[in-house]
C-alpha cells in the first residue's frame, strides 16, 4: 500500500489540473479529486459547501473494490484557524497513517486548503474507520469516516474481473489447496441489502422513524396517547421495540468522571467537589454562578493526580449556588445546597394593645444568629421591598428580629405570625382609634390678590395641638402668616394674597390618624385658573342668580356634564353650583366653563384647572465606571415632572441579594451624575434614584445592573533577571502581594533603551506564567525593564528593575547532566559492545554529546522528612534534598499537613526554597503528620515524602471548675396580702371592691357571688393588674337580705301576729350562718335585745354584733323562713348602718 498526502490552498481554476490525473477505473464517489483543482467564483463563498465548524467538506465514507486506489478529499475554512493547520489522519481510534509531508502553495483571495488521502491498491485490511485531525495553536478539530472494501465485480458472462488474492512479493493472500473452496467475503452491497432487510423486519410495524423519535423522548405514562392519535394498533409490539432501543451515551473526552447533579452540605461544614479529567496538563477552571473562583483560604483547589478536587471551606448560605467546571470546551455542572439547622423560637411574640398613631415594636428572639426569619400578617407574607411602601419596618439586633411601626394605624391590626424553618410564634395586635369629632372642616378659599385669607376648623377638644401645612410642607408663622389655636379652633391667616399663596392646605391633629384639608384658589386679573395636586379632592362653588331661577350646565371643552354621582359630580345647593371632583387625575387638567341660562338671558364663566403630581421616575440609570470602592452613577431626568420642576434626586444602594437599602443623601442631589463611595471591592451591588420635585417624591427607577467594584492589582513583586545573552534577556518574578477580586489575566513586559525615554513592549497578549524572555534586544546595550500586571480594571503600577541590564554573552562552565537510567551498574562481558551516551550542558542551550537527547524528569520525593521541634501551636519540619534530582534544579518544596484523624491534606508552603519550615496555627489537642513533594522544571515529583513521626499540639494551661448551681425554686403557692374589707355604697352608683394576691406562677383567680362564680355579666368588671384584684360593680342596688346559706325557722303565731323572738333567729346549727367577711364563722345570738312584738305593735329595733344583712338570707337564695312578714322579705326594712339596728315595720 501507498498512502500519499497532499495538502494545498485553492488554486486558480485549471492550474494544476493536468498535473492530476484522476485514478482509474474508480467509482465516481471515489475520486472526488477533481473538484480540488477548482477555484470557486469570487461571488461565491467558500461556506457554501453545508460547513460545519472547520470543514467546509467533510471526508465521505466510501466503498472500494479491492485492489483499485481511492482518493479521500476534505476542506477546511482557513478564515476559522488561527494559523496554518497540522493535518494528522488516523485509522481506528488512534493509530497513524504514518508520517507523512503537507505543501502548501499560496493563493490570494479566501482561505480554503483542500487535503487529500491517496490509497493505492486498496485491500482487505484497509477496511475500517479513519479519522482525520486538524490542530492550529490552540485549536483542534476532527472528523471520522469510513472505508469499505468489496469483492471484485464480474463481467457479463459472470468470469470474475480479478481473483481474490493480492500481489506481495509475489506470494498469494492465501496457501488453500485448489479443491478447498475458499470463503468468499460478502460484498458491500450484499452486506447493506442485508441490513436493509433487518430493518425492514424491525419496523413491521408500519411506524414512521419521526414517531419513534417522539416515542423515545416521551415518559411512559404519555405512551398510550401517543399510540392513540398516530393509530398504533400493536401496542405490545411497540413496547417491545422501545425496550430494545439502546440510547446513546456522548462520551466526555475531557472527563473521566464528572460532578454529580447535586450536592448537600450542612451549614458551616465544608464539602469537596471532585471531578477526574482524562489529561492532568489540561487547563481547569471553576464557576460559580458563572463568576470565576479564585483561591483562597475560603476556596482550596487541590491536585491530585488526574482528580481535580474543589473545597469550599465554613459553608454558608451564600455558597448555596450553581457550580461549573471548564475544561477546554467541555463543562460539567451540579448543585450545591446548603442546609441550614433548624432555627428555635427563644421568646415568642406578644399580645399588644396601643392607639393609632403610637410606635409599635414587636420582637421576637431566635436561638441562631443571622437565621432566616418570616413576618406574616394575617396570612400574608411581610417583605421588605413592600415595607418601602408601607409604613413598617424590619430590623435585626443579633438573635432578636423586631418589627417596628413608627406610626400604626387601624389597617396594621390584625394576627401576626412568625416563622423559622423549625419553629413559629403568633401574637395579635389590637390597634384602637382615638376619637376626635370634627366641628367644622376647612372651606375651600378663592381670593383675590392682596385680600386676606383664613383658614378655620373646629375640634371637639380644647387641648388638641396640630400642625398646618401647604403641599405637604408644614408652614411656619411670618409676617404675612399668622398662626392661632384659641380653645376648640384652630386658624391660619394669610394677609396680602400673593400667587405663590396658591395650594392645597392641610390640618393635622397631633397624636390622631386625622387631617382636614382645603384649596386656596388665587384668582389673578388676566385669568382664572386653579392648581391641584393629583389624589386631593377639589369643588369649584359657583354663586348664581336670575330671576326665573337660572340653569346652570358645567363643560370641559366641548363635553357637557351631568351626573351628580361618581368621581366627578355635580351639586346644587340653592343659589350655589358646585362642581366636584374626587381623586383628581392628570387627565382631569383642562378649561372648565359654567353657563346659566334663563329667559332673560345667559352668562358664562371659565376656569383652568391644572393637576401637579409627583415626577415619573429618572429613566437610563447605569454605573459608568467603577473603581476599588466607588462608582460613578448616571441617570436621566424624568420625562414628566409633574408639573413642578425636579428639585433633585435621592439615591440609594444595596448588596445584591439583599432586600435592605441604603440612603446614599439625605438632602436632595441636584446633579445627574453621582459618585459613590466607601463600598466593598468584590461585592455586587445594586443602586436606583427618585425624582423630587414639590410635590413630593417620584417612585423609584429600576435598579442599575449588577456591578462590582474592583481595583487593578499592585506591582508584581521580586523582578529579576534570570539569564542574559547576546541578543535575550530571561526575567522571572512573583505575583502581586493584592490582587483584589477582579483577579490578574497576566502580565505585560516593557524596556526601555539607556538614554531614551520610551518604554517599548515587549508583547502584546498579556502572559500567565511569571516568567518571560525578551528576544532580539541590541547587543551590548544597557535596557532596564519593567513588568506591570493587567486585569479587567486596567494596568497595575510598574515593577521596574533598580538598575539597568547590559546584553552580552554570560560565559558558564559547561555541565554535565547524568540521566536516571545510567545512574546503575552496568555488567558486561569482556568483548562485549558498550555505548553510552552521556549529555553535557552548555549555558542553559543543552547539546548532547554523543546522540540522542533525554529532556529533563520530574525528581525524585525528599528524604528524612521529620518533625523537629513543637513549641506551642507551632511545629519545626526539616526533610533532605530527594536523591534523584531529574536532571533540572530543584526550585522549591510543597509542604502539606493532615490531621491524623481525618487525614485529609492541606496546602501549607508553596514552593518553599529551603529544606525546612514552620507550621503554625495549629490547633490544640490535634495531632498531625506532614508530607513535602519536591519540585523541578517538570514540576511536583510523583511521590512525597512523608513525615515519620507526627506533631502533636498539647492542651496547656488550668482548669476551671466550675461551681455546681442549683436552681431555685421561685414557686410560690397563693396567699392574700390584703384581704377583702366590707364596703358600703351608695345604691345606684358604681363600687369597687380590691384584694391583693401573691404567686408564682401567676395564680387563677375566680370571683364568687352567693358561693355563685361570677362569669361574664356585663354589670361587673374583673382586673389583675400585678397582683391588685379589683371587681367593679356597675350600679349596685341593695337588697335587705345577704347572701347565706343557712336555714332557721321563726314563729309569728297564728295569723303572724304572735310574739317574735329575734334572737331565735339567729339561733340554729352554727355552720349555718356565714359571717360578714366570708370566712367559715358562726353567728352569736341576740342576747341583749330581745324584744316581743305584741298584738298591735306596728314596729321595733334590736342590733347585733355585725349587721343584721348578713344574716338574713336573700330572697334571690330560693331560702325564705317560716312566719317572717312577707313585708321583711320584699325589703321594706331600713338598714341603719352606724347604729348597726334594724327597724321592721
Amino acid at each position: 500500500n501507498v498512502f500519499c498526502l497532499t495538502a494545498a490552498k485553492k488554486a486558480p481554476a485549471g492550474k494544476d489540473a493536468a498535473a492530476k490525473p484522476a485514478p482509474k477505473e474508480a467509482p465516481p464517489q471515489e475520486a472526488p479529486a477533481a473538484p480540488s483543482t477548482e477555484a470557486p467564483p469570487e461571488d461565491q463563498s467558500p461556506t457554501a459547501e453545508e460547513p460545519t465548524g472547520v470543514f467546509l467538506k467533510k471526508p465521505d465514507s466510501v466503498s472500494v473494490e479491492n485492489g483499485k486506489d481511492t482518493v479521500i478529499v476534505a476542506k477546511l475554512n482557513g478564515k476559522e484557524l488561527p494559523a496554518k493547520p497540522a493535518v494528522k489522519w488516523a485509522v481506528g481510534a488512534w493509530g497513524g497513517t504514518g508520517s507523512r509531508h503537507m505543501h502548501w502553495h499560496p493563493w490570494p483571495g479566501p482561505q480554503v486548503y483542500t487535503v487529500e488521502l491517496h490509497i493505492t491498491k486498496v485491500v482487505l485490511g484497509d477496511r475500517g474507520d479513519y479519522r482525520i485531525e486538524v490542530k492550529a495553536k490552540d485549536f483542534c478539530d476532527s472528523c471520522a469516516f469510513n472505508i469499505d472494501v468489496e469483492s471484485p465485480r464480474q463481467d457479463s458472462a459472470g468470469q470474475s474481473l480479478e481473483s481474490f488474492k493480492r500481489s506481495r512479493q509475489g506470494e498469494t493472500l492465501t496457501s488453500s489447496p485448489p479443491w478447498c473452496p475458499r470463503p468468499v467475503l460478502p460484498t458491500f452491497r450484499q452486506v447493506v441489502e442485508e441490513e436493509k432487510k433487518k430493518k425492514k423486519d424491525d419496523d413491521d410495524l408500519g411506524i414512521p422513524p419521526e414517531i419513534w423519535e417522539l416515542l423515545k423522548g416521551a415518559k411512559k405514562s404519555e405512551y398510550e396517547r401517543i399510540a392513540f392519535q398516530y393509530g398504533i394498533t400493536d401496542l405490545r409490539g411497540m413496547l417491545k421495540r422501545l425496550k430494545k432501543a439502546k440510547v446513546e451515551v456522548k462520551k466526555s473526552a475531557a472527563f473521566t468522571k464528572k460532578l454529580d447533579p447535586a450536592y448537600q452540605v450542612d451549614k458551616g461544614n465544608k464539602i469537596k467537589l471532585v471531578v477526574e479529567i482524562s489529561n492532568p496538563d489540561l487547563p481547569l477552571k471553576w464557576f460559580k454562578n458563572g463568576q470565576e473562583i479564585k483561591p483562597s483560604s475560603k476556596y482550596v483547589f487541590e491536585n491530585v493526580g488526574k482528580k481535580r478536587i474543589l473545597t469550599i471551606n465554613k459553608c454558608t448560605l451564600a455558597d448555596d449556588a450553581a457550580y461549573e467546571v471548564v475544561v477546554k470546551d467541555e463543562k460539567c455542572f451540579t448543585e450545591l445546597f446548603v442546609k441550614e439547622p433548624p432555627v428555635l423560637i427563644v421568646t415568642p411574640l406578644e399580645d399588644q394593645q396601643v392607639f393609632v398613631g403610637d410606635r409599635v415594636e414587636m420582637a421576637v428572639e431566635v436561638s441562631e444568629e443571622g437565621a432566616q426569619v418570616m413576618w406574616l400578617k394575617d396570612g400574608v407574607e411581610l417583605t421588605r421591598e413592600d415595607s418601602f411602601k408601607a409604613r413598617y419596618r424590619l430590623k435585626k439586633d443579633g438573635k432578636r428580629h423586631i418589627l417596628i411601626y413608627t406610626e400604626v394605624a387601624m389597617e396594621d391590626k390584625g394576627h401576626y405570625k412568625v416563622m423559622t424553618n423549625g419553629d413559629q410564634c403568633e401574637a395579635e395586635l389590637i390597634v384602637e382609634e382615638k376619637q376626635l369629632e370634627v366641628l367644622q372642616d376647612i372651606a375651600d378659599l378663592t381670593v383675590k390678590a392682596s385680600e386676606q385669607a383664613v383658614f378655620k376648623c373646629e375640634v371637639s377638644d380644647e387641648k388638641v395641638t396640630g400642625k398646618w401645612y401647604k403641599n405637604g410642607v408644614e408652614v411656619r408663622p411670618s409676617k404675612r402668616i399668622t398662626i392661632s389655636h384659641t380653645g376648640r379652633i384652630h386658624k391660619l391667616v394669610i394677609d396680602d394674597v400673593r400667587p405663590e399663596d396658591e395650594g392645597d392646605y392641610t390640618f393635622v391633629p397631633d397624636g390622631y390618624a386625622l387631617s382636614l384639608s382645603a384649596k386656596l384658589n388665587f384668582l389673578g386679573t388676566s385669568e382664572n385658573s386653579v392648581v391641584v395636586v393629583a389624589g386631593n379632592k377639589l369643588r369649584l362653588d359657583v354663586s348664581i342668580t336670575g330671576e326665573p331661577r337660572p340653569v346652570a350646565t358645567w363643560m370641559k371643552e366641548d363635553e357637557v356634564f351631568t351626573g351628580t354621582e361618581g368621581r366627578v359630580r355635580i351639586e346644587q345647593r340653592g343659589d350655589i353650583s358646585s362642581f366636584v371632583i374626587e381623586s383628581a387625575e392628570r387627565g382631569d387638567e383642562g378649561r372648565y366653563t359654567i353657563k346659566v341660562t334663563n329667559p332673560a338671558g345667559e352668562d358664562v364663566a371659565s376656569i383652568l384647572l391644572k393637576v401637579v403630581d409627583v415626577p415619573d421616575p429618572p429613566e437610563a440609570v447605569r454605573v459608568t465606571s467603577v473603581g476599588e470602592d466607588w462608582a460613578v452613577l448616571v441617570w436621566e431626568p424624568p420625562k414628566y415632572d409633574g408639573g413642578r420642576p425636579v428639585t433633585g434626586y435621592l439615591l440609594e444602594r444595596k448588596k445584591k441579594g439583599s432586600q435592605r437599602w441604603m440612603k446614599l443623601n439625605f438632602e436632595v442631589f441636584t446633579e445627574t451624575t453621582y459618585e459613590s463611595t466607601n463600598m466593598i471591592e468584590g461585592i455586587l451591588y445594586e443602586m436606583r434614584v427618585f425624582a423630587v420635585n414639590a410635590i413630593g417624591v417620584s417612585q423609584p427607577s429600576m435598579n442599575t445592573k449588577p456591578f462590582m467594584p474592583i481595583a487593578p492589582t499592585s506591582e508584581p513583586q521580586h523582578l529579576t533577571v534570570e539569564d542574559v545573552t547576546d541578543t535575550t534577556a530571561t526575567l522571572k518574578w512573583r505575583p502581586p502581594e493584592k490582587i483584589g477580586a477582579g483577579g490578574i489575566d497576566g502580565y505585560l513586559i516593557e524596556y526601555c533603551v539607556e538614554g531614551s525615554d520610551e518604554w517599548i513592549p515587549a508583547n502584546t497578549e498579556p502572559v500567565e506564567r511569571c516568567g518571560f524572555t525578551v528576544k532580539n534586544l541590541p547587543t551590548g546595550a544597557k535596557i532596564t525593564f519593567r513588568v506591570v500586571g493587567v486585569n479587567i480594571a486596567g494596568r497595575s503600577q510598574p515593577a521596574t528593575l533598580a538598575q539597568p541590564v547590559t546584553i552580552r554573552e554570560i560565559v558558564e562552565q559547561p555541565k554535565i547532566r547524568l540521566p536516571r537510567h545510567l545512574r546503575q551498574t552496568y555488567v558486561r562481558k569482556v568483548g562485549e559492545h558498550l555505548n553510552l551516551v552521556i549529555p553535557f550542558q552548555v549555558r542553559r542551550a543543552a547539546g548532547w554529546g554523543g546522540g540522542p537527547t533525554h529532556p529533563p524528569e520530574k525528581a525524585g520525593p525528599p528524604e528524612n522528612v521529620m518533625v523537629k521541634e513543637v513549641w506551642g501551636t507551632n511545629a519545626l519540619v526539616e526533610w533532605q534534598p530527594p536523591r534523584d534530582d531529574g536532571n533540572s534544579e530543584i526550585t522549591g518544596y510543597l509542604v502539606q499537613k493532615a490531621d491524623k484523624k481525618t487525614m485529609e491534606w492541606f496546602t501549607v508552603y508553596e514552593r518553599n526554597r529551603h529544606t525546612s519550615c514552620t507550621v503554625s496555627d495549629l490547633i490544640m489537642g490535634n495531632e498531625y503528620y506532614f508530607r513535602v513533594y519536591s519540585e523541578n522544571i517538570c514540576g511536583l515529583s510523583d511521590l512525597p515524602g512523608v513525615s515519620k513521626n507526627t506533631a502533636r499540639i498539647v492542651k496547656t494551661g488550668m482548669t476551671l471548675k466550675l461551681p455546681e448551681y442549683k436552681e431555685h425554686d421561685f414557686r410560690t403557692p397563693p396567699k392574700f396580702l390584703t384581704p377583702l374589707f366590707d364596703r358600703v355604697v351608695v345604691a345606684g352608683y358604681a363600687a369597687a371592691l380590691n384584694c391583693a394576691v401573691r404567686g408564682h406562677p401567676k395564680p387563677k383567680v375566680v370571683w364568687m357571688k352567693n358561693k355563685m362564680e361570677i362569669r361574664e355579666d356585663p354589670k361587673f368588671l374583673m382586673t389583675n393588674h400585678q397582683g391588685v384584684l379589683t371587681l367593679n360593680i356597675r350600679r349596685p342596688w341593695g337588697r335587705p337580705w345577704p347572701s347565706a346559706s343557712w336555714k332557721s325557722e321563726v314563729s309569728l303565731g297564728a295569723g303572724g301576729t304572735g310574739p317574735w323572738d329575734p334572737s331565735a333567729w339567729c339561733q340554729g346549727p352554727e355552720s349555718a350562718i356565714p359571717s360578714p367577711s366570708g370566712s367559715p364563722s358562726w353567728c352569736p345570738p341576740f342576747s341583749s335585745h330581745t324584744e316581743q312584738l305584741g298584738v298591735g305593735q306596728t314596729s321595733c329595733a334590736f342590733s347585733c354584733p355585725w349587721d343584721f344583712a348578713h344574716a338574713i338570707p336573700s330572697p334571690a337564695s330560693g331560702f325564705r323562713p317560716t312566719h317572717i312578714p312577707q313585708s321583711i322579705l320584699d325589703g321594706e326594712a331600713a338598714h341603719q348602718v352606724p347604729q348597726r339596728r334594724l327597724t321592721f315595720t
